[in-house]
This record gives structure tokens, C-alpha cells and sequence, in this order.
């Protein structure tokens, strides 16, 4: 497993930006596996931790802009720039 580029502070810079939600959650499940295996010495877990935090994150913006980009096109079609027709939100 390559480590993604890391300034010296020890967070992620480009990773965040480069990572795509599918290759930050496959390579999550592989640090959780790892984790949940054992066999690793503590030094090691400590970094699959720290890993697994930032893989995390990566994740969660990725989700956070999808769910602004689904409210964004629901109130657009919410203000009466749609049909007017099958979408059915619910609301209303």
C-alpha cells in the first residue's frame, strides 16, 4: 500500500484532493482489516489509526459535497425552474 504525499506536519495535503471517495473507502476498509487482524506492533496500529482518521475525512467531504450538490438541484427544482412534474419530494 503506497502512502499518499504527506507534508511535514503529518497532514495529508494532496491526498485530500486527489483521493476519490471509492479509492479513499477501499483503502479504509483495508486499514480497518488491518486493525481488526492484529498482529501489527503498536507503532504501526498508531499510524494505520492516524491513516484510517484521514481516509475518514476524505469520505465525509466527499459525501458532505454530493448532499450539496443533491440539495442544490432539489431547490432549483423547487423554485419552479422544473417541470413541475414527477420529481415528488415529498414536501409540499
Amino acid at each position: 500500500m503506497a502512502k499518499t504525499d504527506e507534508k511535514a506536519d503529518g497532514k495529508s495535503g494532496s491526498a485530500e484532493t486527489t483521493l476519490g471517495y471509492e479509492q479513499a473507502r477501499d483503502e479504509l476498509v483495508e486499514v480497518v482489516r488491518r486493525l481488526e487482524a492484529g498482529g501489527t506492533s503498536l507503532e504501526e496500529s498508531l499510524a494505520l489509526w492516524e491513516r484510517g482518521e484521514e481516509l475518514a475525512t476524505v469520505c465525509r467531504r466527499w459525501l458532505e459535497g454530493a448532499r450539496a450538490r443533491l440539495d442544490a438541484a432539489l431547490a432549483e427544482s423547487g423554485d419552479g425552474g422544473g417541470d413541475g412534474g414527477a420529481g415528488g419530494d415529498g414536501e409540499g
